[in-house]
């Protein structure tokens, strides 16, 4: 079988006059199809040129006629404009075209008639829709790619039935970021509306109802440029939140590296924006904890539940097991495979709980670097989702999560900063969980806590100046 692409500006007459000749050798010979693509002339440029850099081609005029290898896959191969493919049905089919100047230029007219027409209700058909605009900084992660296909599913976005979904790369080149569209959009999830690549503040934000931070602009300097660095960025982010994005935006930030600085960040800078819509994830911490003690009980990680991180999560953090449990333990007392035990009733070597294990949950993710030579992008993900998901209500309100959240007096904690605690989520919103025991001894490790982001705070976050984007 032979298939062609024929394709042209929609005002070219010999677009035209091309697109003639195909519809009389589709309907002369049952083995050959063609299939047409009309560009706006606003839009032919850019779009030639695209394709061209795709193919490997070089061509310059319209039309552009190309043959599908159908039977041998691979890229298509390219005839030329339209004296090759003229040239070519009189050689390989006798079949030539006759039309006249004027029949061209009136067939042009009506094809960019037709074209613009086609083009504007298209443009009101997705007007009359309303997506949910998520965005994504640090898009050209490893993270960011694993999260993107779990991200575009109803499971994490039962209520919205489109996604615009908006990806942000600093660091990143045009190519590459065309590239991680093209990847996302071969998904072709139902849910996704468009992929729009950013490598720039211009547009950043604008309507977002969903931000997830990635970045954490890694370099080699040391940590006093970076923190810098981190700290104009993050300033940066929170005023272009604060003035585009939607009122009712939920920002969860994620990563490696001054996580709940990240978060104060945003918060000091997008005051218009309720603080409880930030959170920093944690959940990372936590499944690294229940891996560590599911090894040392024999049993599964998700068969341990209800650790709780406190603190500093890139930092000085604590890892509570005061409500924790685990299910089918094989111990001297057995239940159902549903029956919960408590984990401190299990494990009574005080001695490793508050040493080697703590000690093993912060190595268990440099572990995983060392191994695999990159960052620990599937735990990551695993844990922005389930935060995702707990935030739109895929999660019982007597599930805990812990998250990084703005202190406003529970606990005896200081105001003002992002410290990670226990919270459920209920109704689109998280609550603190208050049914806890905060000891004397937790209390004073969470002050240190405390201490050490306030003065990373303070004194290595220099003041930068106001976006200059509106």
């Amino acid at each position: 079988m032979a298939k062609f692409v024929l394709a042209g500006k929609a005002d070219c007459p010999y677009y035209a006059k091309a697109e003639l000749l195909a519809d009389v050798l589709q309907r002369s010979l049952p083995n050959f199809r063609v299939h047409k693509i009309s560009v706006l002339p606003a839009e032919w440029k850019e779009w030639l040129e695209s394709t061209c850099e795709r193919n490997g081609w070089k061509h310059n005029n319209s039309p552009l006629v190309w043959r599908e290898l159908v039977e041998q896959g691979g890229k298509g191969m390219l005839l030329g404009g339209f004296s090759d493919f003229l040239n070519h049905c009189q050689d390989y089919y006798g079949i030539t075209s006759d039309m006249s100047t004027d029949v061209m230029q009136r067939i042009a007219a009506e094809n960019l008639e037709t074209q613009s027409s086609l083009t504007a209700e298209e443009r009101h058909c997705l007007s009359l829709i309303q997506p949910l605009h998520v965005w994504i900084t640090g898009a050209l992660s490893l993270t960011c790619q694993i999260l993107i296909p779990s991200l575009l599913s109803a499971e994490v976005f039962p209520k919205d039935a489109a996604v615009a979904l908006h990806l942000l790369d600093l660091d990143g080149d045009e190519e590459e970021m065309q590239r991680l569209k093209m990847d996302v959009e071969d998904l072709a999830p139902s849910v996704l509306l468009q992929v729009i690549v950013h490598t720039d503040l211009d547009q950043a934000f604008h309507e977002a109802s969903i931000i997830l931070l990635l970045d954490d602009f890694r370099n080699d300097a040391g940590n006093e440029t970076k923190l810098r660095v981190i700290t104009e960025h993050y300033r940066e982010y929170g005023h272009l939140i604060d003035g585009r994005a939607n009122k009712q935006v939920k920002v969860i930030v994620s990563g490696d590296s001054f996580v709940n600085l990240r978060c104060s960040l945003l918060v000091e800078n997008a005051p218009s924006i309720n603080s409880h819509q930030f959170v920093a994830t944690a959940t990372q911490l936590e499944n690294e904890a229940r891996a560590v003690l599911a090894k040392k009980m024999r049993v599964r990680p998700s068969e341990v539940t209800d650790v709780i991180v406190w603190g500093n999560i890139s930092g000085s953090f604590i890892i509570d097991l005061q409500r924790a449990k685990v299910f089918n333990y094989r111990g001297a007392i057995r239940g159902p495979a549903s029956f919960p035990q408590s984990v401190l009733q299990i494990l009574h070597d005080r001695k490793w709980l508050e040493t080697e294990f703590q000690q093993q949950v912060r190595l268990q993710r440099a572990v995983v670097v060392s191994k695999t030579g990159h960052a620990a992008a599937i735990s990551a993900t695993n844990g922005i989702l389930r935060v995702l998901k707990a935030w739109h209500g895929a999660y019982g309100q007597d599930e805990v999560f812990s998250v990084g959240v703005l202190c406003t007096g529970f606990f005896k904690l200081p105001n003002g900063i992002i410290l990670s605690v226990p919270v459920t989520f209920m109704d689109g919103k998280w609550s603190v969980l208050l049914d806890v025991t905060v000891d004397n001894k937790l209390q004073e490790e969470l002050k240190l806590c405390a201490k050490e982001l306030l003065q990373v705070f303070h004194n290595k976050a220099p003041k930068t100046k106001q976006s200059t984007y509106s």
